[in-house]
């Protein structure tokens, strides 16, 4: 019975260790993260954590390109978090200052990558349609554009 408990935790244990391969958020992609989509806490995000991990959903997703993964996606984490947090809740206006090469928002993107608010305004301008090839481009998707097009590491 001992063993039976003790393959159960470590097979647990690897299966957490692999959902965070391409993490975005807290739970990363995968089916799980695809049903608790949106919402807050930490029971959703512990349900969407378990699902990806006991299915395998991520490690899946992550090789095949769906349920929300990307497979040439980015493992982010301190800088790269920061400009996501920002963008998530900045992207508009971001768009807008963006597209005119000057604004707040500029000046707040260059301080969280420690780039001069010349280049990030100058590149945002010059690349708009690189960073919102369409309406619904999303905030990831700006994030590590930006990031490769100021040459920033996450």
């Amino acid at each position: 019975m001992k063993k039976i408990i003790l393959t159960s935790v470590a097979v647990a244990a690897l299966a957490m260790l692999s959902t965070t391969a391409g993490a975005v958020d807290s739970t990363g992609c995968g089916l799980g993260s695809m049903i608790w989509r949106g919402q807050k806490g930490p029971g959703p995000q512990i349900l969407a954590v378990t699902t990806n991990g006991t299915f395998g959903t991520q490690t899946f997703g992550i090789t095949t390109g769906t349920m929300g993964c990307d497979p040439n996606g980015r493992i982010t984490g301190g800088t790269g978090r920061m400009l996501l947090t920002f963008l998530e809740n900045n992207m508009e206006q971001y768009a807008f200052d963006a597209s005119r090469g000057q604004g707040e928002t500029l000046h707040a993107v260059a301080g969280i990558l420690g780039v001069p608010v010349e280049k990030v305004a100058a590149v945002s301008q010059a690349n708009f349609d690189t960073l919102f090839p369409n309406e619904n481009t999303e905030v990831i998707t700006v994030a590590a554009n930006l990031m490769d097009l100021l040459n920033v590491q996450a």
